[in-house]
Formats: C-alpha cells, sequence, structure tokens
C-alpha cells in the first residue's frame, strides 16, 4: 500500500492536480473497455464449448452395417467337415 501512494505522490508532482482527474478518468475509462471485451470473448468461448457438447452429446446418423447374407435353400452355407 505505501508502494502505491509513493506512484501517486510522483504522478501528482509530475502531471499536476489538473492532468492528474483527466488521466485517472481516461485510465479508467481504458479499463472498462478493456473488461466488456474480455467478458465478450469469454461469453464466445463458452458458447462455442457448450456448441461443442451439444454436438458431441447428440447421436450421429450411423451408416448402415452391412451384414452376410443369411444362408437359404437356393444357397446353403458351405460344410466345413466337407472337403
Amino acid at each position: 500500500m505505501p508502494e502505491l501512494l509513493l506512484i501517486l505522490g510522483l504522478a501528482l508532482i509530475v502531471l499536476g492536480p489538473k492532468k492528474l482527474p483527466e488521466l485517472a478518468k481516461a485510465l479508467g475509462k481504458g479499463l472498462a473497455e478493456f473488461r466488456r471485451a474480455t467478458d465478450d470473448l469469454k461469453n464466445e468461448f463458452r458458447q462455442m464449448e457448450r456448441e461443442v457438447e451439444e454436438a458431441s452429446s447428440s447421436p450421429l446418423d450411423d451408416p448402415p452395417v452391412e451384414t452376410a447374407p443369411q444362408p437359404t435353400a437356393a444357397n446353403p452355407a458351405p460344410d466345413p467337415d466337407k472337403k
């Protein structure tokens, strides 16, 4: 805390009492704009994360699985004992 008072005292001496409030106001506006920008970025990342989670949790359309043809009377299964 004493370091902050020292910096503020030096700024008051260097800049003067008229410029210091203007500088503080500009700094406050800059920090507020930075906070808004970072909040927007965080919200965008959260939205993208939700979209990815929704996409990964929804069932995908699986392609049909091909199965081997079943033996019929016209096409009997081969006998493994017969050589």
